[in-house]
């Protein structure tokens, strides 16, 4: 067994327990077209292959009488990157299936969660969500999620890797299909390393080794006079943020929420957190109440050292800045207190309604259109490196030669999930509150966490 196969089969055993107008129709064969060639991050609809016979054969074709159109709620299409990726997806998939349209609903990023329930509130119910898994709660409560056990054979969910299945779960029933996953890890500046006098293929494993080497960092300055921050954590308020602070939690050992999903803060590693952004902010070495863009942004032009994302964080570097597989390296997250450098994993994720059984099997083939290595593969390679869900994708050379994702192979021995409480995006956003209120605010740090217990345990319901 290789190296990065191993690596990956140790998604097996990790323990997530995070949250289809009918037109009539009967089966046929696949009417299939080949159309555009694979080609640099773009899409192919000429699916062969193990996992693609797989795909297509398992549970029957249909014959749409009528033409479909598949309500794809998709943010990524407005982001520079992904863009190109998703038009190709379109092109290729409507060629391969002319009775079938597909039609991106979309908004920003934060906004789409919201919107979605907008829409269906105003009567408009889109079939598919792409999204990641702090959603799935939300849209599963509303009824715009429905269990993929209720729409997908056993023997097709039996080739996504277990744990990243079990990420989607509901009071343990999964609800995504997972289109690729991620540890949240540390990215560093390698070129900010060797103008500081550090080794940059040597980057700190633990805070206390981050926190000795930022001066260093914190002391150059850009080509046209800008300051370079050292470290880089996420305190904006959103959902995402919310996430990466609860990896950085576990990094020092500590937890947020307990299996049931109650709140789980009365530890040291969760203090030790807020104390040590505190320490960042009092020393100047992390942009304040920064999101993730605005991060990626900083790292893209050379004015951040290092910062926690996830994998696919790349795109947004790689977007501003096309010269980043230069001097972009990635590290396992850092170690802090009795902590093991442990971190939250993520997963970009395929939720979908039951709009009816034309609407379903339409949507059905287009997830698992994606879900192939010619389709893929591409995407992992040169748009956003990630672990892709499906067992058979294991080996494929984007995840066993990518130089982003290389020097965090470990984060994943130590990845782990958290409780998808339906209430997790406020609880998220009120990890950021916290965060903001021992830095921006100078709150203390015992009645900041006081407060936050008493705020979020409301939140919760506990």
């Amino acid at each position: 067994m290789s190296k990065m196969k191993k690596v990956l089969a140790l998604l097996l055993i990790f323990v997530l327990t995070v949250s289809l107008g009918a037109c009539g129709s009967t089966k046929k064969e696949d009417t299939k077209t080949d159309t555009t060639d694979t080609a640099k991050g773009n899409a192919t609809a000429d699916t062969t292959g193990t996992a693609d016979e797989a795909a297509s054969q398992e549970d029957g074709e249909y014959e749409f009488t009528e033409p479909v159109t598949i309500k794809f709620a998709n943010y990524a299409v407005l982001e520079a990157g992904y863009d190109k990726f998703w038009e190709n997806v379109k092109q290729g998939f409507e060629e391969k299936y002319p009775n079938i349209k597909i039609e991106y609903m979309t908004a920003e990023y934060g906004q789409m969660l919201t919107q979605v329930v907008t829409w269906a509130g105003g009567g408009e119910t889109v079939d598919l969500v792409l999204g990641e898994i702090p959603w799935i709660p939300t849209l599963a409560d509303a009824g715009l999620a429905v269990p993929v056990t209720d729409l997908f054979s056993e023997d097709y969910l039996s080739q996504i890797y277990p744990s990243m299945l079990e990420a989607t779960d509901v009071d343990g029933v999964p609800y995504g299909i997972p289109m690729y996953a991620s540890p949240f890890v540390m990215f560093y500046n390698k070129d900010l390393f060797t103008q500081a006098g550090l080794d940059p293929n040597t980057p700190p494993t633990t805070v206390d080794e981050m926190m000795e080497i930022a001066p260093k960092l914190a002391a150059l300055k850009t080509a046209d006079g800008n300051p370079v921050y050292p470290f880089g954590m996420t305190t904006g308020s959103v959902s995402v943020s919310g996430s990466c602070l609860t990896s950085l939690v576990y990094g020092f050992g500590g937890s947020v929420l307990d299996a049931d999903g109650n709140l789980d803060v009365d530890n040291d590693g969760f203090k030790q957190t807020f104390q040590f952004l505190k320490d960042l902010d009092d020393k100047g070495y992390n942009p304040q109440v920064s999101k993730l863009k605005d991060l990626r942004n900083l790292f893209a032009l050379g004015q951040l050292g290092m910062y926690y994302d996830t994998s696919w964080g790349f795109n947004g570097v790689n977007s501003i800045n096309p010269n980043a597989k230069d001097f972009i390296a990635s590290a396992a997250p850092l170690t802090g207190g009795s902590g093991k450098g442990e971190s939250l994993i993520q997963a970009h994720t395929f939720m979908m309604s039951n709009n009816g059984e034309a609407q379903v099997e339409a949507t059905k083939l287009l997830i698992k259109y994606i879900l192939t290595e010619e389709i893929l593969a591409p995407y992992l390679e040169n748009v956003a490196p990630g672990y892709p869900s499906m067992s058979a994708l294991s080996e494929i050379p984007a995840i066993t030669e990518s130089p982003v994702l290389s020097g965090a192979l470990s984060s994943i021995n130590t990845a782990k999930g958290i409780a998808n409480v339906p209430a997790i995006n406020d609880f998220n956003i009120e990890l950021t509150a916290l965060a903001q209120a021992v830095t921006v605010d100078d709150k203390d740090i015992d009645t900041a966490i006081n407060d936050f217990k008493t705020s979020a345990g409301s939140i919760l319901g506990n």
